[in-house]
Order: C-alpha cells, then sequence, then structure tokens
C-alpha cells in the first residue's frame, strides 16, 4: 500500500510532502521518544507520533520512513513543513490518537 491510499481511506490531511506519497509503505511505527524510535522503527514504516517539531524529519529521513503521522490534533510548525518539503518526507495529520489509527491500519491489512 501507498501513503496516498492511506490518506483517502484513513481521512488525513497532508501537510508536507506530496511529492512522495507514492511512497510504499511496510509495516507501522509508534512512538514519541525519538532515540527509541530511531533505535527501533524500520525502512519503508508510517511512524505514528505527537511530536511535532523538525527533529521528526531527520529521524524520518535517516531511518527511510514512508510517512510521519501527527496525531492527536499536534500542530506542525512551519519549520518541520519546510524541511519535510525539502527532504521529501509526507506528514500527515490527523485528530485520531494513536489507537484508533492503529486499529484503522490492522484493518487495512498494515500491521
Amino acid at each position: 500500500m501507498k501513503v496516498k491510499d492511506i490518506c483517502e481511506k484513513l481521512d488525513l490531511s497532508v501537510v508536507a510532502g506530496e511529492t512522495a506519497l507514492e511512497n510504499e509503505i511496510s509495516t507501522v511505527y509508534v512512538g514519541d521518544l525519538l532515540s527509541w524510535v530511531m533505535a527501533h522503527a524500520k525502512a519503508s514504516s508510517i511512524w505514528i507520533t505527537i511530536q511535532s517539531h523538525v527533529n521528526i524529519v531527520a529521524v524520518a529521513s535517516l531511518l527511510n520512513l514512508s510517512c510521519i503521522i501527527v496525531a492527536e490534533g499536534a500542530k506542525v510548525d512551519e519549520e518541520t513543513v519546510e524541511k519535510a518539503n525539502n527532504e521529501e518526507i509526507p506528514i500527515l495529520t490527523t485528530n485520531k490518537d494513536a489507537y484508533c489509527l492503529i486499529k484503522e491500519l490492522i484493518h487495512l491489512g498494515i500491521e
């Protein structure tokens, strides 16, 4: 499945990285502690977090993640959006919490 597919199916808003919505998704990782995510997330993962500062883009780029979903209505600042656009990292937002997102992703066959 591609990032653009989950955007449509989960009604997610694209705030950055529109040029990379064709990225393939392999799995999902949930976490807010950046060092922990760096140690455990796998390439091509969706990363669900409530973090929204510019460092999330660096982590996603380093790990070659498919996209970042910023959950629970957390606002993504302009510096983060600009960096994500430059790095071609899709950032998606939603008011849903991580639990709801994971249930919906499992329903779509992504685990």
